[in-house]
């Protein structure tokens, strides 16, 4: 039968995880420090690193889609005067 995974709280998920990135711990020495197994500190750390990859994409990427909404609208305006200045034109010649 297999066994029921145990269950960390997550204030000892935290102070692991900044053991390990910020006070330079190897898995193993949290491990033994906190009285865990490696991979599961491997797995928390992991966690916490593709957690923090994609908060940092995201804002990335917020940046790009305002810089892009940005040129849509600058392009709008130029397109409207073109639009203008066409019609201006046009009705001169006549």
């Amino acid at each position: 039968m297999a066994r029921k995974p145990k269950r960390y709280s997550p204030e000892l998920r935290a102070e692991v995880v900044k053991a390990v990135l910020e006070g330079g711990l190897s898995y193993t020495e949290a491990a033994r420090d906190f009285d865990l197994v490696p991979q599961t500190v491997h797995n928390w750390v992991a966690a916490e690193k593709k957690k923090r990859d994609e908060g940092q994409s995201a804002g990335a990427r917020g940046q790009v889609v305002d810089d892009l909404e940005r040129r849509i609208r600058e392009l709008e305006q130029e397109n409207a005067f073109l639009k203008k200045a066409a019609a201006f034109f046009a009705k001169e010649q006549r």
